[in-house]
């Protein structure tokens, strides 16, 4: 599983263009269980549980010298684990140029999966201990780091752990006989939030934490919300009101791998196949 969104990257400016702010450090394994209906060979419908892990780290970034710099500084962290479930449509288009579409065995079909989905994140991020320096993975949501729900940014909601995607998938799938296949597939979900690594628009002032926050939450958030080694220097763009995410890109996250279905029950015949798989990761 591999997250896309405002941390890590690499050179220019960063846009969550899909691979090319790919850090293979950041690469989690992830499981899941499906159930697949085929009324026909050339349609199908997917429900599934899925299970694993992003993250995304600014210390990654490769300093080129270009606009990468500024993320480079800026010095955030995240991880968050991700449990989702969808439903999907599956359709085979190969299926309309087969001849004995029904005889499986040693078969090959290319498909695309586009659904609808829900899922849940926890966004975490490194606090160092200044007493003992001692590094521990703190909950981000609750210390609000860029103001959500405060009145002095009105336009900054609390934002939910559970959201709605849009799971697209295209895959290929080999049949090993009329009961068992495995399937390579890449599944992108689309999703309708921007705080999946908790980052997304400016840096806040840093008393409002005191305001709003118990005295131990507030201390923990004014060290996590900015932890640029140049924070305190004037003028080095990671003060109160700079930019510290971009608002104009959703966060996304996506999945490579496989994908082994051994169809239920002993009838032979397509229509009314049942598939779950094994393991998926």
């Amino acid at each position: 599983m591999v997250f896309m969104g405002d941390l890590g990257g690499h050179f220019g400016r960063g846009a969550n263009a899909f691979l090319k702010d790919y850090n293979f450090p950041t690469t989690k394994l992830s499981v899941g269980a499906f159930l697949g209906y085929h009324p026909s060979e050339w349609l199908g419908f997917r429900l599934a549980l899925n299970y694993g892990n992003v993250a995304g780290d600014d210390a990654l970034i490769q300093n080129k010298g270009g606009e990468e710099i500024f993320r480079k500084n800026r010095n955030l962290d995240f991880r968050s684990v991700i449990m989702e479930g969808m439903v999907g449509i599956e359709i085979y288009p190969t299926v309309l140029l087969e001849q004995e579409s029904s005889e499986l065995g040693g078969r090959l079909r290319p498909y695309g999966m586009i659904g609808l989905g829900v899922f849940h994140f926890n966004p975490q991020g490194t606090y160092v201990d200044p007493n003992t320096g001692q590094s521990t993975w703190v909950d981000l949501q609750p210390l609000h780091t860029e103001g959500e729900g405060f009145a002095e940014y009105p336009g900054r909601k609390n934002y939910k752990l559970t959201q709605l995607n849009i799971p697209m998938a295209v895959g290929i799938k080999y049949y090993f006989s009329q009961n068992v296949n495995l399937a390579f597939e890449l599944l992108y979900r689309k999703t309708f939030t921007d705080y999946i690594d908790d980052v997304s628009t400016t840096f806040i002032d840093p008393s409002l934490f005191y305001k709003y926050l118990s005295p131990s939450q507030a201390i923990i958030a004014n060290a996590i919300y900015n932890k640029s080694p140049l924070r305190n220097t004037p003028g080095s763009n990671f003060q109160v009101t700079d930019k510290r995410g971009d608002p104009t890109h959703t966060d996304a996250y996506f999945t490579l791998g496989f994908k082994l279905a051994i169809r239920l029950g002993q009838n032979s015949e397509w229509n009314n196949s049942t598939r779950c798989p094994l393991l998926r990761f």
